[in-house]
């Protein structure tokens, strides 16, 4: 491997290992249900689904994974309607 491919991967662990250098402005992930798929948006500082539960109680089990999946990284507000 190259020398100065080691030292960024050396870089990138460092970066992992100190989560609070990420900051993320929006995202949109499918997760793949029991059921079917689902999309959930995160817009910078909320979380949205477009799945009925997530209609009705502004949190659903979709976008609970992906709070619980990036803790510590991504500081929702509120959850709001898709």
């Amino acid at each position: 491997m190259h020398s100065g491919m080691i030292g960024k991967i050396d870089k990138a662990h460092q970066y992992v290992a100190e989560r609070d250098r990420f900051e993320f402005q929006s995202m949109v992930v499918t997760v793949h249900g029991n059921n079917s798929d689902h999309t959930v948006h995160f817009d910078g500082s909320r979380w949205s689904c477009d799945c009925d539960y997530f209609h009705q109680h502004r949190a659903c089990a979709h976008s609970m994974a992906l709070e619980m999946m990036f803790d510590g990284m991504v500081h929702a507000r509120e959850a709001v309607l898709a």
